[in-house]
């Protein structure tokens, strides 16, 4: 049997340091590309009309659990998944899940589900860097794969969620939809990185529109 792939990312999860990961503290832009929605209008849209609508209702939804300063929680994921899915119930997974044609398992223990909604909680974390803190999330919903369908699309949900709270929304996240490997240390770190130089891209085309010089700090990655 495949190794448990969850129980990896949850080692690596701790390994990583994050707080190094991604340094940048930008002030709220809006850009003059809304990116999510960009993309579930444009290739989602054209590969699946319904498909798209459904993301961009759940997408309203999370910008609202955003604006009110709703935090993670598996509740408030489930209301977003199910919009998702078009369904009118969803369920945790209830055995272990496969993904990458089988190359990785997500385990499932007694403690799996206490374990996410630890997870999801720390997505509000101030030590951690927001480009890291959303990055992280996005991999918690990858791993943890809480669902059986549907977990990329709540992924990407779950990542601009975390910036939304905190006044950030990208103009381009299709450089976001890349497979993810949930023993790889180094990977984790480049999608915070990742998530960084696209916070950074957005407020830099935000401003030059604007003829304002963007306000970031932080280094540079």
């Amino acid at each position: 049997m495949n190794d448990d792939a969850l129980a990896a990312w949850c080692k690596v999860r701790e390994q990583v340091d994050w707080s190094s990961a991604a340094s940048v503290s930008p002030t709220s832009v809006r850009p003059a590309v809304d990116g999510l929605t960009a993309w579930f209008d444009g290739p989602v849209r054209r590969r699946d009309p319904d498909r798209a609508d459904r993301l961009l209702a759940a997408m309203r939804l999370s910008r609202t659990a955003a604006s009110r300063g709703e935090p993670l929680t598996p509740a408030l994921l489930a209301g977003w998944q199910k919009l998702v899915l078009g369904v009118n119930e969803v369920h945790l997974r209830q055995s272990d899940a496969f993904a990458k044609g089988g190359r990785e398992r997500y385990g499932l223990t007694p403690h799996t589900w206490q374990d996410f909604a630890a997870c999801l909680h720390q997505a509000t974390d101030p030590s951690v860097p927001l480009p890291a803190r959303a990055a992280r999330a996005y991999l918690d919903i990858a791993f943890f794969h809480p669902y059986p369908d549907g977990n990329a699309r709540l992924a990407l949900l779950v990542l601009t969620h975390v910036l939304e709270s905190e006044g950030v929304r990208l103009d381009e996240v299709g450089p976001l939809q890349t497979t993810r490997y949930a023993d790889d240390p180094d990977g984790a770190l480049d999608l915070a990185a990742l998530v960084t130089v696209l916070i950074r891209a957005t407020h830099r085309r935000a401003t030059s529109e604007r003829g304002i010089l963007p306000k970031l700090t932080g280094e540079h990655v």
